[in-house]
């Protein structure tokens, strides 16, 4: 089965840290993926403010309420052209690599951005110098995590950088690293072609599971449409996506992988996961 929970900042609005976390334990959501810029207001978490003790206190309380980080969300543009803009992102992921360290996260996540500084689509992003930007950011952030002995969650998109399973692997093979595992969102991947296509999706899918299966870590769970080239969340049962190839892998390979729900609510938490249990009992 999968272990259901969900991000953060969807099951509670933004506020003091000890208040946040008391709404995730009376709603009972055992996994997280917390980012603290989206839902603790009462502390800096940008550059410099890190230190052990308060790494240390953030951990007291989260396991106070029995609280389990799965992902700890730092989402920033590796791919941003601006350099000074790019290694300021890299030095606040590096700084929650060792928040993550303190605080039990089972890693630090990121998608891997477009090749702007406004983070509009462009087609500049599928270029190999955004590529290479990417590489650079993460070779960086990665030699840290191997030194702080934290792992880094990638998670692809499919109008940013990492847009497709050969991207993956090819970053995968690049960076070279045990610290690195994936963020695996399969809705991400889905691209406009295949919104009414099963077969599509499934072919997608499935060349992820033979590139690097093996290093994903973690779901993102959720459904979509497209309006336009634009993609928009659902539900889980109430958008276009198949889960049948996506819970045959689960069922088969990742026993017990921690599912987190996206773009749901506490008001949708426990049917949103039971349609998802149906669809993984009847892969």
């Amino acid at each position: 089965m999968i272990d259901f929970g969900m991000r953060c900042h969807d099951l509670a609005p933004k506020g003091p840290l000890t208040e946040v976390l008391d709404a995730v334990k009376n709603a009972s959501i055992p996994h997280i993926q917390l980012a603290f810029g989206k839902s603790v207001s009462d502390y800096d978490f940008s550059v410099g403010h890190y230190s052990a003790g308060f790494g240390n206190y953030i951990r007291r309380e989260l396991d106070a309420r029995n609280i389990h980080i799965a992902v700890l969300g730092c989402y920033i543009n590796p791919a941003n052209p601006d350099e000074a803009l790019r290694k300021a992102a890299v030095a606040r992921f590096i700084e929650h690599l060792k928040y993550a360290k303190r605080i039990g996260a089972d890693m630090v996540g990121t998608e891997t951005g477009r090749f702007s500084t406004d983070f509009k689509t462009t087609p500049l992003t599928k270029t190999e110098e955004c590529y290479q930007t990417v590489l650079k950011s993460f070779k960086e952030i990665v030699r840290a995590a191997e030194q702080l002995g934290v792992t880094v969650g990638i998670e692809g998109v499919f109008d940013h950088t990492i847009h497709s399973p050969e991207m993956m692997d090819r970053l995968l093979h690049d960076l070279d690293s045990e610290a690195v595992e994936v963020i695996f969102d399969a809705v991400n991947l889905m691209t406009p072609e295949v919104e009414f296509d099963s077969a599509g999706q499934a072919a997608i899918l499935n060349k992820a599971f033979e590139l690097y299966g093996d290093r994903i870590s973690v779901l993102h769970l959720k459904d979509f449409v497209f309006d336009g080239q634009k993609q928009l969340y659902r539900h889980p049962g109430e958008g276009h996506f198949d889960y049948a190839p996506l819970m045959k892998f689960v069922k088969e390979k990742k026993p017990h992988i921690i599912g987190l729900l996206e773009n749901s609510s506490p008001d949708r938490y426990q049917s949103d996961c039971a349609y998802l249990a149906s669809k993984f009992l009847n892969a």
